[in-house]
């Protein structure tokens, strides 16, 4: 079954992956000597990446389920996420995949859910591979970065509270939650250990 998608989603998609990539690059200039560009595209890579692909990843699974499903920008929290960069701390929640189908399940809302967390659990194990293949230099700083950023994704979206993931997934299945918040748990350790 092919991924539906239209214009307004794409633009959406850019526009968030690069202000994204923008307000971490303002974070990132304050430890590293390395040029702008160089910045900019690391944070493209790995956050940019990170929060793209984890949207990305509710969507195909919405999609599976016969739900309608596109990501929105929210374009107030974008520029929060900027001006909250410049006074060198970050908050960032870019928009969400809007939902649609009055007929999806708990079972298939926790499948929904989990989608994202775990994109970002293999997304660090990829960047931690990375690292190990080139643990010095930007592609070195790319894969540690990457990891720790994506770690740090996958625990905070499976904290069950309020609009996050997790609560999703417990309310689902508790042994999947626990399991899944474990491994989650696990990558972060690695990621502030195993590099």
């Amino acid at each position: 079954m092919p991924i539906k998608t239209s214009e307004t989603e794409l633009k959406h998609l850019v526009i968030a992956w690069l202000a994204i990539a923008f307000a971490f690059t303002l974070i990132l200039r304050r430890w590293h000597t390395l040029d702008l560009i160089t910045i900019f595209a690391i944070s493209a890579v790995t956050v940019g990446l990170a929060f793209i692909l984890h949207e990305l990843a509710h969507k195909v699974v919405a999609q599976r389920f016969g739900a309608w499903s596109e990501f929105r920008m929210a374009p107030q929290m974008l520029l929060l996420a900027i001006f909250t960069a410049f006074l060198g701390f970050i908050f960032v929640a870019p928009g969400a995949v809007m939902i649609f189908n009055p007929y999806l399940t708990r079972a298939e809302n926790g499948k929904i859910a989990l989608a994202g967390p775990m994109t970002n659990v293999l997304l660090a194990f990829l960047f931690l591979g990375l690292f190990s293949l080139v643990p010095h230099g930007v592609i070195g700083l790319i894969g540690t970065f990457g990891m720790t950023i994506n770690a740090w994704l996958a625990v905070f979206n499976l904290i069950p509270f309020s609009i996050l993931d997790g609560k999703k997934v417990l309310a689902w299945n508790a042994r999947v939650y626990v399991l899944t918040f474990g491994l989650a748990i696990l990558t972060l350790f690695l990621s502030r250990f195993g590099t």
